[in-house]
């Protein structure tokens, strides 16, 4: 039997520890990637893929309607 499990509370939980400019970074990077379809993994299956900016990266895994964001870092 599949299990969901919901990731995106760490998610806002990891933006809210960073300092402005990590959040906007990264923010930044999650456009990126939404501006990139061609390099989405398989939408529905269990693939993820990662987009890095500058200083910061987001993992994420695709969707028919969009992205589903899993993780996100920054190095600053």
């Amino acid at each position: 039997m599949p299990y969901e499990v919901d990731l995106a509370v760490r998610v806002e939980d990891a933006l809210d520890e960073l300092p402005p400019e990590g959040r906007q970074e990264v923010m930044e990077t999650v456009a990126m990637a939404l501006m990139r379809p061609r390099q989405w993994p398989e939408p529905g299956g269990w693939h993820a893929a990662v987009v890095f900016g500058s200083r910061s990266w987001v993992s994420f895994t695709a969707l028919l309607g969009g992205i589903e964001v899993i993780d996100v870092g920054w190095a600053g």
